[in-house]
């Protein structure tokens, strides 16, 4: 029989969980709803299709396949005016031994319907697999493409954000910048639907959180709690916010106005910034609005078909996260051992009140978790699994703490960035 103050604390500690967990789902601003998208209004008042044209589509056919669920939609045109007024954008992609990727990703850029001037500027950072090679083919003569050979890594750079700023620095007086990654593959409306929003909602930063490759059965376990929780660390409702709270960014898809960067320092402000995006996006909310969404318009074609191919792509910055703390890592490990496997142990092996209070936590996580799978299309029963996949992000937190004691933290396409100094 189980001692009255033992059973006491036990149900004590199911009570605790439900309170996390109501909390959770009547704070952070409703991020488990996953209800910013791109695909809500945007602020301009004249609604028109382009005029149809020719295009490449997103590079290939199998590229053209992974955007067929987002439908065409009419592009939002700019209140009075034509062709000629709209905004001039250059889109820098900085680029790495991207050869899996480039083509797509390049071809969905050329592909682009947008009425005003666009050029792409890729940096080839150093790649020796024929990245900058494939690219050009894939750009098939296109005058939209630049590439520019990346110079040597600068010091207190990051490599990503070097590649940057020297794309940056070729874009001349562009009125904005497409700050885009080599593995994001674009719907031709991508780039139009962008400035529009950020023009008619006067944003200075406007950045799409892009759906990310879900087909292997890693992918498919691991990758939408991914997302869901990004959203909870950076609801987007509180980022898309007027004031001068929580900023963010996806680094994957960022339009940003290239004088309210030049107003913030420039890209070197966040230079040597592992979790960069978010950096970046808390520089620009220092300048003016910013605005963060979901989207099918953009999408990662980047494949983690294993569990330690996820388990590397979490682990490269999530010791970042918590600013290389050894108190924050510990905070954090109990933490999330009391919010998610918590629930499920008291529901499997506690009676009485306290088991049901475990059911009750477990449930709650579950159905906050539905929003986030019906997106990624993924069956409502995983909602049962996250204890098991926060477990694994748990040890994946660990791993990036130990690869950075080891002085190979931030480890990406063979450097190692953390900093090594924290």
């Amino acid at each position: 029989m189980v001692p009255r103050r033992r059973e006491d604390s036990v149900i004590w500690l199911g009570a605790l969980t439900v309170a996390i967990w109501l909390g959770i789902a009547l704070g952070r601003d409703g991020f488990w709803l996953a209800r910013e998208r791109d695909t809500q209004p945007t602020p301009a008042r004249d609604m028109t299709p382009l005029p149809e044209r020719e295009g490449l589509g997103v590079g290939s056919s199998r590229g053209n396949a992974a955007l067929a669920p987002h439908p065409p939609t009419p592009v939002p045109s700019l209140p009075g005016r034509g062709e000629e007024g709209w905004p001039s954008v250059v889109a820098v992609v900085p680029a790495r031994d991207e050869a899996e990727v480039i083509a797509e990703s390049i071809g969905s850029l050329v592909a682009q319907e947008y009425p005003g001037a666009f050029r792409i500027l890729l940096v080839d950072d150093g790649s020796t697999d024929g990245t900058a090679e494939i690219a050009r083919a894939a750009a098939r003569g296109s005058e939209r493409l630049t590439i520019l050979p990346g110079a040597p890594l600068a010091r207190g750079w990051t490599g990503k954000l070097w590649a940057v700023s020297q794309g940056i620095a070729a874009a001349g007086d562009a009125d904005y910048l497409l700050l885009t990654d080599a593995d994001i593959a674009h719907a031709p409306d991508t780039l139009a639907n962008l400035v529009a929003r950020a023009e008619g909602d006067d944003r200075v930063l406007v950045s799409l959180m892009a759906r990310l490759r879900c087909e292997s059965l890693a992918e498919r376990a691991l990758i939408p709690a991914f997302v869901w929780f990004f959203q909870m660390l950076y609801p987007f409702a509180t980022v898309n916010r007027r004031d001068r709270g929580l900023g963010g960014a996806a680094g994957g898809v960022m339009l940003v106005r290239r004088t309210a960067l030049e107003a913030a320092g420039g890209i070197g402000a966040v230079r040597g910034a592992l979790i960069d995006d978010c950096a970046f996006g808390a520089l620009m909310k220092r300048h003016g609005a910013i605005w963060l969404g979901l989207t099918d318009r953009a999408r990662s074609i980047r494949v983690y078909d294993t569990a330690e191919s996820v388990a590397a792509m979490i682990s490269r910055s999530a010791y970042a996260q918590l600013r290389y703390s050894p108190w924050l890592l510990a905070g954090t490990t109990i933490g999330l051992a009391l919010t998610y496997l918590a629930p499920p142990l008291l529901a499997l092996f506690a009676r009485g009140y306290a088991q049901a209070l475990g059911i009750m936590a477990w449930v709650l996580m579950g159905l906050l978790f539905q929003p986030m799978l019906r997106f990624y299309h993924r069956s409502p029963l995983w909602g049962a699994a996250l204890p098991a996949i926060a477990s694994f992000y748990a040890g994946c937190t660990l791993l990036s703490a130990w690869q950075h004691a080891r002085g190979r933290g931030g480890m990406w396409k063979g450097r190692a960035q953390a900093d090594l100094q924290a």
